[in-house]
């Protein structure tokens, strides 16, 4: 495939140097222009990957522009992704995709008037750890998943980001913000789910700043912050999840799968690498041979060390897809089926009750070896 889609990035805060940054490692996209409303703030980013900075009107007019990245704060994603919708262009949208079912399916039928795609994040489920584990199951190593666990926990984002103030409001959480790798990994490695119950609570109504460069500063909390989940699958697995911003430290793997035929220790869903671990039945535990699966390979620098990232992968999928009529595999069922779950948690949470599903979706399509390598632009 020559062409290469044009994308254009609303929204020019914090991740979007993930976003910028790596999307030359993929074929079928070129970044090419970024807008926000805080016309410096794209300015800067413009300038920093010699980009066009523009309003986010003359963005969304822009004929050199097919698919617009939207990574607003979660709490106008409907509204920004219709907008650019309505402007006739396809939306990949950061996470969660939307607040709410009506939400989403309001951009569906947009979408489908249109002949538009949706897609959203996380990619994270694309790679190489996560479909190795993928490759265990499909091929039967596993037997059948029945149960699992997994735990995200940490004490929140007001000790590293410079403005955190939304990760606590609703909208956010741990549930909607870290919520969506675990569960978009749980779907692609399981299925759909049948329905959920959880507890939720508020331990901390306030929370005080300890980044620059607002040290200090009080910022109110209106989500709740701590909540126990309990996930039944339309396969009749059970899978606890467990998600705080209200933990020092913790001795829980990120994500343990219980099979018939043995247990899987899966990494962490919210980077893209990692060891993974096997028992076969009562055997003693062994980590896997590293797969050779490129989007394994640990190409950035992290706090934790060398860590593979390679964020726009999704996108690189959705842009290769609509050139070659298939599904894309972040797809926006997908999305919206996690939204489901994750609103259904929150639901729960506040009601006492057991909340069934209102959606549902494919698995999305396994990426092996062969079709990442297919996603990677040639080294020149």
């Amino acid at each position: 495939m020559a062409k290469k889609l044009g994308i254009g990035v609303i929204g020019c805060g914090n991740i979007s140097k993930a976003y910028f940054s790596l999307a030359p490692l993929f074929r079928g996209i070129e970044m090419r222009a970024c807008a926000d409303i805080n016309m410096d703030a794209a300015k800067a980013r413009a300038k920093e990957f010699k980009l066009r900075a523009e309003t986010v009107e003359d963005l969304l007019k822009a004929d050199d522009i097919d698919i617009i990245v939207n990574l607003t704060i979660p709490a106008v994603h409907y509204a920004v992704s219709k907008q650019i919708l309505d402007a006739g262009k396809h939306v990949y949208s950061e996470k969660p995709f939307v607040l709410s079912i009506k939400e989403g399916l309001d951009l569906k039928s947009r979408a489908e008037k249109k002949g538009l795609r949706i897609g959203s994040a996380p990619d994270t489920f694309l790679g190489g750890a996560h479909q190795l584990v993928r490759n265990l199951i499909d091929t039967g190593a596993l037997g059948k998943i029945t149960s699992g666990t997994c735990h995200v926990m940490g004490h929140g984002m007001e000790h590293w980001h410079p403005n955190p103030d939304f990760f606590f409001q609703p909208g956010a959480g741990p549930v909607l913000d870290i919520g969506p790798y675990y569960i978009t990994n749980l779907i692609q490695l399981i299925g759909p789910v049948k329905q959920v119950a959880a507890f939720a609570s508020i331990p901390a109504t306030e929370r005080t700043i300890s980044s620059k460069p607002r040290a200090g500063e009080k910022i109110p909390v209106n989500t709740p912050t701590t909540i126990h989940g309990l996930l039944e699958f339309e396969n009749g697995a059970v899978i606890t999840l467990n998600t705080s911003w209200d933990v020092w430290s913790h001795g829980h793997a990120p994500m343990e799968l219980y099979g018939e035929a043995g247990t899987v220790f899966v990494p962490d869903p919210n980077f893209f690498g990692g060891d993974v671990r096997l028992t076969e039945a009562a055997k003693p535990v062994k980590k896997l041979p590293k797969w050779k699966h490129p989007f394994g390979v640990p190409n950035e620098m992290h706090g934790q060390g060398m860590m593979a990232n390679y964020r726009t992968a999704g996108l690189a999928d959705m842009a290769i897809a609509i050139a070659e009529g298939r599904p894309h595999r972040c797809s926006m069922e997908l999305a919206l089926h996690a939204v489901d779950v994750m609103t259904g948690i929150l639901r729960s949470g506040e009601t006492g009750k057991f909340v069934a599903m209102q959606t549902t979706c494919e698995r999305p399509a396994a990426l092996g070896v062969k079709e990442a390598k297919e996603l990677m632009a040639k080294k020149k």
